[in-house]
């Protein structure tokens, strides 16, 4: 027997976002975001037809969610701030019934003892913002900031955990790069832009946030994927690898924690002519507000091999210029979302933030595992009984147990997610949580077996096997 014990004040918790969980109701003076749009001009892009409006209705269910994250073990959770909830327009008056939804929000959290982590951005940007340029539009930054003040002075008084974006990687991606989130773009000078953009947003933030002499702590939520060579004896592959990181975990890491940008990647952008526009004094306002907590989100590596395949600038320049993507044959999949279940990358990744990044203070803010079609895991008693969802989590929690064993400064753990939710355009086909909801019984929720296993390791302070 193997006992996996963690610190007593270690975080259990789980993470979702406002734009996955609220929906809307007539009357509660949200506007139209990036999603909304998308969803109005293109429904047949989302997974049976399930839009922003039909998620699991947590602007109504909100304390009963909080008492099932205390009834599953939770000491602390996060979720995001709409911005269209809150400044409808992205700019300019606040929605009174958004400042009541989310003080009553916050403080069922404080009452149940749950620590509330707070974003301000979950790829939610408002449409009239969008419709503007949206992320490659300077004014976005500014309304930003603005959106993030107005954040701090209504809620800081008890939110002491604030992260400026979750996954900003996934606009630059999702949006400017492969076609899978609106606007629908392939262009990498356009990703460089947007990304940029964000990295001076989330400074300016920071800045913000610590001009107001607020108690809490202020970080960003990033996205890693550890990249690994094909072969780590060939030169090649490494390079490769390491390239792909530069892209794809580095551009952010870095200005997030050391307030840089790696000059191996601006030297591979100023190649391909894709080096964003910006101002001498932005790069100075990236030096001088580094967060104070990383947050990781963890779900699968990156595996690449040294170019092989010819370029393809139908679209022109691309990051996979410098590395081609490599198919692992040993590789174990997760057949419903799939994407690989490597375990140990999560133990690679907090050692690079402890040998790289100075041990900076850190916490996994997302893992989980989506599986579509649980409902024919409902036991007798209607519980669905996810054994491979307890599993995944403590495979992932030993490598976890070992970077805290070694030294690795991460501070608690969040799966994704609480209650199942909407995932863009997949909807509700792939499931996450440790909470099952029930779309055709007016959302009704039950804690699935992994639910009540997640309280008895967060009472116990951990596992045994």
């Amino acid at each position: 027997m193997t006992a996996y014990n963690f610190p007593q004040d270690f975080w259990w918790g789980s993470a979702a976002s406002g734009p996955q969980t609220e929906g809307r109701l007539p009357g509660d003076g949200k506007g139209d975001n990036v999603w909304d749009h998308w969803f109005q001009a293109a429904p047949e892009k989302f997974f049976d037809g399930i839009g922003p409006g039909q998620t699991s209705q947590v602007y109504t269910k909100f304390r009963e969610d909080v008492a099932l994250m205390k009834a599953t073990g939770h000491n602390s959770f996060r979720t995001s701030i709409q911005w269209s909830r809150l400044l409808p327009k992205g700019t300019g008056a606040v929605n009174p019934e958004a400042v009541k939804f989310y003080n009553a929000y916050i403080d069922e959290l404080l009452a149940q003892g749950i620590e509330p982590f707070i974003n301000l951005h979950h790829f939610d940007l408002p449409w009239s913002l969008q419709a503007a340029g949206g992320w490659l539009n300077r004014e976005t930054v500014e309304a930003y900031v603005e959106f993030a003040k107005t954040c701090f002075t209504l809620f800081g008084d008890r939110v002491k955990k604030w992260f400026t974006f979750n996954e900003p990687i996934v606009p630059v991606e999702a949006g400017y790069l492969y076609q899978f989130h609106y606007p629908l773009h392939t262009s990498l000078k356009e990703a460089v832009q947007v990304g940029f953009h964000e990295c001076l947003a989330s400074a300016l933030a920071v800045a913000a946030y610590r001009e107001l002499k607020q108690d809490g702590e202020i970080g960003v939520i990033l996205n890693l994927s550890p990249s690994y060579p094909r072969d780590e004896n060939n030169p090649a592959d490494c390079q490769a690898a390491h390239r792909a990181n530069l892209y794809f975990n580095r551009s952010f890491l870095d200005p997030a924690l050391k307030g840089s940008f790696p000059p191996e990647l601006i030297a591979l952008l100023k190649e391909q002519d894709c080096l964003p526009v910006y101002r001498a004094t932005d790069l100075t306002t990236i030096k001088d507000n580094t967060i104070d907590l990383l947050g990781v989100n963890y779900y699968q590596p990156r595996r690449v091999k040294a170019k092989e395949t010819p370029l393809d600038h139908s679209h022109g320049p691309m990051p996979e210029d410098y590395f081609d993507v490599y198919d692992w044959p040993a590789k174990k999949i997760n057949p419903y979302r799939g994407w690989e279940i490597y375990e140990k990358g999560l133990y690679d990744l907090l050692i690079d933030v402890r040998d790289n990044y100075d041990n900076f203070p850190c916490f996994i803010s997302e893992n989980g595992m989506g599986v579509e079609g649980e409902a024919r895991y409902r036991n007798a008693d209607g519980v669905i009984e996810d054994d491979y969802r307890i599993t995944f989590i403590k495979d992932h929690l030993r490598y976890l147990h070992q970077a805290l064993a070694e030294g690795c400064k991460v501070r608690g753990y969040h799966v994704w997610t609480c209650v199942d939710n909407w995932s863009w355009t997949n909807a509700y086909k792939n499931r996450y949580g440790l909470i099952s909801v029930d779309l055709e019984h007016d959302a009704s929720r039950t804690i699935k077996k992994s639910g009540h296993w997640f309280k008895q390791l967060a009472e116990e302070h951990g596992f045994t096997d």
